[in-house]
């Protein structure tokens, strides 16, 4: 299983940014995949999940802001992240469980004026 995050940065509060993941090494179209966070800090925080069908669900402080969606033909993730505020500052990963197994090297991204 690989995981390779990447389209993090340094954003002002209220600007959008998207996030990608390209998986390899597995059957990407039948697992769900999640997303993870970990602030300066602190432990790992779930942030979304995508199932197979398309369903996804997201921690409550990020829901009607970040949305999860997938490209099963190219086995990538993505996290679109709008309206961002100073405490989704994080390394974001994505993974194969709830948990953060498998997950990538992440990618920083900086909410701030």
């Amino acid at each position: 299983v690989q995981l390779v995050e990447s389209g993090g940065g340094l954003v002002q509060p209220g600007g959008s940014l998207k996030l990608s993941c390209a998986a390899s090494g597995f059957t990407f179209s039948s697992r769900v995949m999640y997303w993870v966070r970990q602030a300066p800090g602190e432990g790992l925080e779930w942030v979304s999940s995508i199932y197979p069908s398309t369903n996804t669900a997201y921690l409550p402080s990020v829901k009607g802001r970040f949305t999860t969606s997938r490209d099963d033909a190219k086995s990538i993730l993505y996290l679109q992240m709008n309206n961002l505020k100073t405490e989704d500052t994080a390394v974001y990963y994505c993974a194969t469980s709830s948990l953060g197994d498998n997950r990538g090297q992440g990618t920083q991204v900086t909410v701030s004026s």
